[in-house]
């Protein structure tokens, strides 16, 4: 059986998951990591909003954060995200209590999806 700390790690990951906004950008970053100027127009939404969002994320332990120059760039936690196939189409993310399954949305689709 897991010990109650490790059932609070999961709850904490669970809770910042728990927003559609959020999924939303953790779905682009399993394409590869982004500024938030890049993710805010990917996303048609306002680079605030995305940031806010984002720091929730990182917070939580599921993103990560690079500084380069005057910019940060995003990306998922690499001991959270996993590919789940060979082909590189399913990926999840463990939380070690659960797993999340995320379908990867290629990048012609959401421009198919944005017109």
């Amino acid at each position: 059986m897991k010990e109650t700390k490790e059932f609070q790690w999961c709850a904490e990951r669970l809770k910042a998951l728990a927003d559609p906004e959020r999924l939303r950008i953790v779905t682009v970053l399993l394409s590869g990591p982004r500024h938030v100027g890049v993710l805010a127009d990917e996303l048609d939404d306002a680079i605030v909003k995305v940031s806010h969002h984002l720091g929730v994320l990182r917070h939580s332990g599921l993103v990560l954060t690079q500084k380069q120059g005057r910019f940060v760039e995003y990306s998922l936690h690499p001991e959270v995200f996993m590919v789940a196939n060979v082909s590189g189409d399913e990926h999840y993310l463990d939380l070690g209590c659960c797993r999340l399954e995320l379908p990867a949305e290629r990048s012609d689709e959401r421009r198919r999806k944005s017109r």
